[in-house]
């Protein structure tokens, strides 16, 4: 007999809801019932480039770099390694490539003077003139953020975009990948000055789960690349920062840094001593002149198990005690022609699973992320038919078959696997090679 948890702290924390089930049986989606038989993938020829970001001094990897073929909206980040793939259209390659990084000077590279599969890219840690920063600092933190969720229409896209993007999501246990899902997905994204809410669909989509590894707890992640979309501050603030909920923090400014040769504001924040339900902590990336948030690292405060359990944990067998550890969430943002706009988000989550017949608990480490690879304005008003929308409140089934086919995703970006994730589909296409010989 299971038992069901819900949250009571209304809609604050209303998306962690979609996060994780335990057990059960639920609504289930695969690829085959989300993707139209209409849909085609274009054939447009594109070279690959491969290669590595690191700072210039150090030769450290630079973690969620970006890059940008120059004067378009095609683009990708580095993986946790500071390794990259980037395609791009054949017609394209006398353009330049842009990398940019948080604290970093950004770079411009010819992409005619790229190899294939080997480019170090090192990028120079900007200066910040202390005196210069003294002079222009704003007096309150906290009226600062309030300038930046009250000038979203000035400075965020103000027309509906329709964006392609990357949906990988992993689910360890221990150190071993049990679950990986990987997924390219068109993002109907309406304008951050306006209520509407963002619609999905799924293009392309691959998924395996080892459920030997599992032992009798099958972890889901409900509502697939929803859970880092929802990360995105700005479009969703009511999920962290309200009227309401904005007197429940301290804020206060932390060093400054620079991003594309702009100076940007830290600002640091945590929930006040005396409130006990769960709140955020973490620093926002605010540019200088534009009071735009460039970037958002926050976590959840989970020290409280039981409330934070109750924030998550949806269902579970009543011999099971279950909380997180850890929930740590991520938003860039990027710019083209003074307007900013979502390129790339991550919820990372472990959990503490107890047994109470057994000795030894089960450590659960689950990573959602999604990086904008390409955009366009939908001035046409182009919409997702009823049938093709993805739901927050949907999994995604297995679907292992994608892993066979080494050119599976085609011309499309995505994020590089790091070496655990290589080994994890490596292993996925042994078994597949296994089963049809047998």
């Amino acid at each position: 007999m299971e038992k069901s948890y819900f949250t009571p702290f209304g809609k604050t924390l209303v998306f962690s809801l979609f996060l994780l089930i335990f057990l059960g049986s639920h609504q289930r989606v695969g690829a085959s019932d989300l993707i139209p038989p209409s849909v085609q993938q274009d054939s447009v020829q594109h070279k690959s480039f491969k290669g590595y970001i690191e700072d210039s001094s150090s030769g450290k990897s630079l973690v969620f770099a970006t890059l940008t073929v120059e004067g378009t909206n095609i683009s990708t980040i580095t993986n946790t390694e500071g390794e990259f793939t980037l395609k791009v259209p054949r017609n394209m390659l006398n353009k330049n490539l842009v990398v940019s990084f948080l604290g970093y000077k950004k770079k411009i590279i010819p992409i005619s003077e790229l190899n294939g599969k080997k480019n170090r890219i090192a990028l120079e840690a900007s200066v910040i003139e202390l005196s210069g920063v003294n002079v222009t600092m704003p007096k309150s933190a906290k009226d600062l953020v309030k300038d930046v969720f009250d000038n979203r229409a000035r400075n965020y896209l103000k027309d509906p975009t329709i964006m392609t993007a990357f949906y990988r999501e992993t689910i360890k246990k221990r150190r071993r990948n049990v679950s990986l899902s990987e997924a390219v997905v068109n993002i109907y994204k309406q304008a951050y000055s306006g209520a509407g809410r963002d619609v999905m669909k799924l293009f392309k989509v691959r998924k395996s789960t080892d459920y030997r590894r599992l032992d009798t707890l099958a972890l889901k992640l409900r509502g697939g690349p929803f859970n880092p979309l929802y990360a995105d501050v700005i479009k969703y603030p009511e999920y962290i920062f309200t009227e309401d909920l904005i007197d429940d923090y301290d804020f206060s400014f932390g060093p400054s840094t620079r991003i594309n040769d702009r100076l940007v504001y830290i600002v640091e924040f945590k929930q006040r001593g005396d409130i006990v339900e769960p709140r955020f902590y973490g620093r926002l990336f605010i540019d200088a002149d534009t009071h735009a948030l460039t970037s958002a690292i926050y976590n959840l405060n989970v020290e409280n198990q039981q409330l934070a359990s109750q924030i998550f944990v949806r269902k579970k067998p009543r011999n099971v005690t279950v909380y997180p550890t850890e929930a740590a969430y991520r938003v860039d943002y990027r710019e083209r022609n003074g307007k900013w706009y979502y390129g790339y988000s991550n919820v990372q989550l472990s959990f503490k699973v107890n047994w109470k017949s057994k000795l030894f608990n089960s450590i659960y480490h689950l990573t959602s992320e999604m990086a904008v690879t390409d955009w366009e304005q939908n001035l046409t008003g182009k919409v997702i038919r009823l049938r093709e929308r993805l739901r927050p409140s949907t999994f995604i089934t297995d679907e292992a078959v994608g892993f066979s086919d080494p050119d599976f995703w085609g011309e499309y970006n995505v994020i590089e696997p790091e070496k655990s994730i290589e080994s994890a589909i490596n292993k996925i296409r042994r078994q597949l090679r296994r089963a049809r010989n047998n």
